[in-house]
């Protein structure tokens, strides 16, 4: 009985109070930079009243990332989860082949490490689609770059 309200108490925990905790603290995080960028910006103007509030704003953004960094993150992704993929579904070949026992079950690890290489495809694939849909706007993108860098 007391293992089954430690094992409630262990999902609760991790599938309600953890996601709940990592939102609450994301959006804090992102009030908070917000607030600090606000207090900038008035105090930048109560120093000097002529300056360009656009311009201000614009060097305080992050920039975003180009087209041809988030398509090698994707690429970096999907190398990553197929080779993990390949790995689980080695382990669980190397689990049945030897037959250790007290493991846990080797089905398991071997759907894990198809789902894992199925992402991996999935984010490749994506990646040369991806490659090939957008080089127009890639190119563009640098072209503009190199025009404000100068």
């Amino acid at each position: 009985m007391d293992k089954d309200i430690v094992g409630l108490f262990i999902v609760l925990g991790t599938a309600v109070i953890l996601p709940i905790t990592i939102v609450f603290l994301s959006l804090k995080k992102k009030i908070e930079s917000e607030k600090n960028r606000k207090e900038i910006i008035l105090a930048a103007l109560e120093k000097n009243a002529d300056i360009d509030i656009e311009e201000l704003v614009k060097k305080m953004n992050k920039p975003e990332k180009l087209l041809k960094e988030k398509l090698l993150m994707k690429l970096q992704w999907g190398m990553l989860t197929m080779f993990l993929g390949i790995g689980l579904i080695g382990f669980a070949i190397y689990l049945m082949v030897e037959e250790i026992g007290g493991t846990d079950d080797p089905m398991f690890c071997f759907l894990w490490g198809i789902a894992a290489f199925a992402v991996g495809i999935a984010f490749l694939a994506n990646y040369h689609i991806g490659k090939k849909m957008l080089a127009k706007e890639m190119e563009a993108e640098e072209q503009n770059l190199r025009q404000s860098k100068q």
